[in-house]
């Protein structure tokens, strides 16, 4: 075995090596927890950054992963040690967890700086816990591999497959019109989630996920392995070997990503048929290491990439589950390998293109071949014009395609509570044709950007058989949501941005093919508008919220805080020992 550092070039070698009054207090505290030398001296510290909790649903197995990362670090000649960190569990913390993300970035470079640390393995999977560890991993800068939780298996309800937010969205709307009894509705909410793991549609979840193994950042072939199944054990004690293995090479995150690696994530994430999600996140990703990408970047890869994954909600029919199956990431990154850096470095030391070589697909209706996609183009689209001068997104591959070329009249809502008021109403004055507004819910108005973007469709319109219809929000909607939602509208509404403008009755114009969106109002009028608008109140006036709204940054720069970012100063040394 070669190594690019010795024992004596361990980080973690500043606490316990030195003959001196604080480092015999590190070591004489260490043995207190019934540690010896023969457990540290000489070898490479693995932090294990764990993101379970009694109250996160998705890493409920977590409490036992980290035992099996533990055996691999011991294997390997490593030192493990377990550091927790917020767990954001996605359907439970409020108002949302995008609130939380940075925290989530902020805490895990700060454990991984103070503490006596070479490496480390990052055990999330949860929405926001796969961008949160790795942007607090990548400012960090120590060698890590992502360990990802893995999707949930399938739903089951009557004999149907059930797939995770989907059918929720689904089901509800079954309910609402009175097609679902009381009964089967508490069956479906019993059997839709039943096991650990995350959403097994592709969600934001599945999504980040498999971008992570994109990037580079997880073992190949890591990121859809089922949560129960056996092979996310053997997976969990091979990240804690190869961590170990990565601290002696000193495969740092400087030193496998570039621009390319996150170019990889979007191709990818198009072929996957993302989460909308993405874009925000992996922007804040890149960003991160240095390596910016931007929304041109997703556009650009959703008119080369096709949506190749036939899974719900942009495919018809399969889950996570039939998707590891049918040959997971890496059979799908076979098939698009034109489009990919192959050349890209990966976590286990080799190039994207040697992981991938041998790749096969097993089952050509989940993961469809090139000439037999789901949807031609990618899975993403990006909007511009006076309504978001920095752009709003829409999943194409998951709407109604009538919608995609449509001109609406506007009905618009100020916040969440009057727009679920409004849509119950049965006297509400709304057509198919109309483009419902929710405004006011982005980063600073929700706050924190809550995935209120899949607006309800108002009952009498669900009564009436609608299916879909335009909506607009500077909200996120959840990436097992569809329809034609336009998201992430940008700026928001709460800072000035033209969606405050809007009134009910405006037509607004959409084209998803020309990548357009426009609010018929005349400049003059928009002008009149804007001299008679008046900023909304602050959301917090003390506290974590009020540092969030200080520095959060906008949609299309990826919501990091703007001092974490990696070109808001010089690098953070390593910290002071006396």
């Amino acid at each position: 075995m070669t190594i690019a550092k010795t024992a004596a070039e361990l980080r973690s070698a500043r606490w316990f090596a030195p003959d001196d009054l604080r480092s015999f207090g590190h070591r004489s505290r260490f043995m207190q927890m019934g540690y010896s030398a023969a457990d540290w001296a000489g070898k490479p510290v693995i932090a294990i950054v764990n993101t379970w909790s009694d109250v996160n649903q998705c890493h409920s197995h977590f409490k036992q992963r980290v035992e099996d990362v533990k055996r691999g670090v011991l294997q390997a000649g490593g030192f493990p040690l377990e550091l927790p960190a917020i767990s954001l569990s996605e359907p439970i913390v409020k108002p949302t967890t995008m609130l939380y993300r940075n925290f989530l970035a902020m805490e895990t470079e700060e454990l991984l700086r103070c503490h006596p640390v070479d490496g480390a393995v990052l055990m999330g999977g949860c929405d926001k816990t796969t961008p949160g560890l790795l942007m607090g991993a990548f400012s960090a800068g120590l060698p890590c591999v992502f360990l990802p939780a893995g999707p949930m298996l399938r739903g089951n309800w009557k004999g149907r497959v059930l797939g995770s937010g989907s059918d929720t969205w689904k089901y509800w709307d079954e309910r609402r019109a009175g097609k679902l009894s009381e009964a089967d509705w508490q069956a479906v909410e019993a059997g839709i989630a039943r096991s650990h793991g995350t959403c097994m549609t592709m969600g934001t979840a599945a999504t980040m996920m498999g971008i992570a193994e994109a990037i580079g950042m997880t073992l190949p072939g890591a990121s859809a392995i089922p949560a129960p199944d056996a092979n996310h054990i053997r997976m969990s004690a091979e990240c804690g070997r190869r961590a170990v293995q990565m601290v002696w090479d000193d495969l740092t995150p400087a030193k496998l990503l570039r621009r390319a690696s996150f170019l990889n994530g979007i191709k990818v994430a198009m072929a996957m048929g993302c989460s909308t999600n993405a874009i925000i996140h992996l922007v804040a990703m890149s960003r991160r290491a240095g390596c910016a990408v931007t929304l041109d970047d997703f556009d650009t890869a959703s008119r080369q990439v096709p949506v190749l994954a036939n899974i719900r909600p942009s495919g018809d029919k399969y889950l996570m589950e039939d998707f590891y199956y049918a040959g997971g990431l890496p059979g799908l990154m076979k098939r698009i390998e034109a489009h990919l850096a192959l050349d890209a470095a990966t976590v286990n030391g080799r190039t994207l293109g040697e992981n991938i070589a041998g790749a096969e697909v097993h089952d050509d209706d989940v993961i469809r071949p090139l000439d037999r996609p789901i949807y031609a183009e990618g899975a993403l689209a990006v909007l511009r014009g006076n309504l978001a001068p920095g752009g709003v997104v829409i999943k194409p591959s998951a709407c109604a395609p009538h919608l995609l070329q449509h001109t609406g009249r506007a009905l618009v809502f100020d916040d969440y509570p009057a727009l679920k008021k409004a849509v119950d109403d049965p006297a509400l004055d709304v057509s198919a044709d109309d483009i419902l507004v929710l405004r006011n819910a982005g980063p600073l108005g929700g706050p924190g950007m809550p995935e209120w973007g899949m607006l309800p469709i108002p009952t009498k319109l669900v009564q009436a058989g609608v299916k879909d219809m335009l909506r607009l929000s500077d909200a996120r909607m959840s990436g097992t949501s569809y329809g034609a939602c336009m998201l992430h509208c940008a700026p928001e509404a709460y800072i000035g941005g033209p969606l405050a403008l809007v009134q009910s009755g405006d037509l607004i114009s959409v084209d998803v093919p020309a990548r357009r969106i426009h609010l018929e109002v005349s400049d003059e009028e928009l002008a009149r508008r804007r001299a008679a608008w008046t900023p909304p109140p602050p959301r917090y006036e003390r506290g974590y919220g009020w540092v969030f709204s200080r520095h959060i940054l906008q949609a299309d720069q990826g919501c990091d805080f703007d001092f974490l970012e990696t070109s808001f100063g010089a690098p953070v040394p390593e910290p002071a020992i006396y």
